[in-house]
């Protein structure tokens, strides 16, 4: 559902946002991003699941296959960190100039256990791999059902980005404020091994919470 226009800054620039991946954090992010007016690519390695998530999704949505040609200035890589370099490797000199949204926690994926990255985090991994790119950290400390919604008990969705590209942090800061959510800023890409903890952390206490995953980070004062 789109946010009433009165919620929508007069004047902003739309967006055509390419979101790879199709599973629960590709919902969540699609739906935000559609919210706000923006226009959604789902890149899938599966085109029936694409084409199945967005026949859920309200907006102006669009389909393709992971290795498409990508048309959008941003790209959010919501999938899993062991997905990255395949990502990466099939995309190359497509992604200089873009904004990349790293959304990914580096965990192994039958255990959830943290791993250990010799760049620091995940996201200075691609900034790495891609140094065309403008990769900002964002969306990994939020779950897929909360992103629904854009709120967590009665109040908007904290969204901490991390970038050494401050035009990209802005887009970012856009994407999210203009689908309900409040940005904060973390500073410089270094700062996203502080926000993979965090992600990691907010994974790590859900069994204690009743693994509802229903939880948020959120600041107050």
């Amino acid at each position: 559902m789109l946010l009433p226009s009165h919620f929508q800054p007069k004047g902003r620039h739309l967006m055509d946002i390419t979101i790879i991946g199709t599973g629960n954090m590709a919902r969540g992010i699609a739906t935000r991003a559609l919210a706000g007016g923006n226009t959604v690519t789902l890149l899938g390695t599966d085109a029936e699941k694409a084409q199945a998530l967005a026949g859920e999704l309200s907006g102006d949505v669009r389909t393709g296959t992971v290795g498409d040609p990508i048309s959008g200035d941003v790209v959010v890589l919501a999938v899993w960190y062991q997905a990255l370099d395949d990502v990466l490797a099939r995309y190359g000199d497509q992604l200089t100039g873009k904004t990349i949204v790293d959304i990914t926690n580096p965990v192994d994926p039958q255990t959830y256990a943290p791993l250990t990255l010799e760049a620091g985090s995940a996201a200075q991994e691609i900034a790495q791999k891609a140094p065309g790119a403008k990769v900002v950290k964002a969306f990994n400390t939020t779950f897929a059902g909360s992103l629904l919604e854009g709120r967590v008990g009665g109040q908007p969705l904290d969204v901490f980005v991390a970038s050494d590209d401050e035009d990209a942090k802005a887009t970012v800061r856009d994407l999210a404020e203009s689908a309900g959510l409040r940005v904060l800023d973390a500073g410089p890409l270094a700062h996203a091994q502080q926000l993979e903890g965090a992600g990691f952390v907010h994974m790590a206490i859900q069994p204690g919470l009743g693994g509802t995953y229903a939880t948020a980070l959120k600041i107050v004062s």
